[in-house]
């Protein structure tokens, strides 16, 4: 079993959901990264996504657009947020980390050359916001071959039998999107949810984690009496932007929205 797969079954068997954060690698300063991790985890985090910067990050709004313009301006690449992982991995051998972001960098390191860096990293799986499964599978058999999961999204416009083929070609969990927008959107109709997940479950019995529109306690809360697991991104890394000339104030504001997240989801 991998790394996810014991989480989400440990979880279950202590009938809890996984709470996964995602940070952008690099912001707002490369020394913040590696620290902020294992901050997060003992906050509560069982899963850590962890963003690739990207110059035209399509799927986000504007918090974490800036966030990818931070780590940018201090030259974040691939290679690097590898070597990040590579480091939590020197302390924690235990907590999943899935790479998210876009195809262009990966593409331009080339499949193979990413999948076999990301395992001897220690990642766990990678989320391609802008590759669908059609186009996937030279991607997808690269990661296979080094045993990391390939996770895709969900949203709430996807069909009947778009959800299927989906689903077949994930592993580790599926990413379900709870709104239509971009990250930091302000609504979350939790009915709406509940009422997608229940379709989705027709078609998978992959864990399900649900993003977008998470901000607080009661949004956690809400959503993990539905999912499998919980995603928050934008509320984490608004405080990282607001907090950015002082890593020390972040990252205890940070790992204080995490554990508010947990104390709720748990209770």
């Amino acid at each position: 079993m991998s790394r996810i797969q014991d989480c989400f079954a440990a979880l279950s068997a202590k009938q809890r959901k996984a709470l996964i954060p995602y940070i952008t690698a690099g912001d707002s300063h490369p020394s913040l990264t590696v620290p902020l991790m294992h901050g997060l985890v003992q906050a509560g985090a069982d899963i850590i996504e962890l963003g690739i910067p990207f110059s035209d990050p399509m799927a986000d709004g504007p918090v974490i657009q800036l966030a990818c313009e931070r780590a940018l301006r201090h030259g974040i690449n691939i290679q690097q947020v590898l070597a990040m992982v590579a480091k939590f991995r020197q302390t924690d051998q235990s907590t999943p980390v899935v790479l998210m972001g876009y195809l262009n960098p990966i593409e331009n390191m080339g499949y193979d050359t990413f999948a076999h860096a990301a395992a001897e990293a220690g990642v766990d799986g990678v989320l391609t916001v802008d590759l669908p499964p059609e186009e996937a599978d030279l991607l997808s058999t690269a990661l296979n071959t080094h045993h990391i999961d390939s996770i895709f999204l969900l949203s709430p416009t996807t069909q009947d039998a778009r959800i299927a083929q989906i689903a077949k070609a994930s592993s580790g969990y599926l990413y379900y999107v709870s709104l239509k927008g971009v990250t930091g959107a302000a609504s979350l109709n939790v009915s709406d949810v509940a009422e997608r997940l229940n379709l989705i479950r027709q078609h998978t019995t992959l864990p399900i984690a649900v993003g977008f529109g998470i901000k607080d306690g009661a949004s956690a809360q809400a959503i993990s009496a539905l999912a499998d697991g919980v995603v928050v991104g934008s509320a984490l890394v608004s405080q990282i932007g607001a907090e950015q000339e002082n890593q020390e104030v972040a990252l205890t504001k940070v790992t204080a929205i995490l554990a508010e997240m947990r104390h709720a989801m748990d209770s």
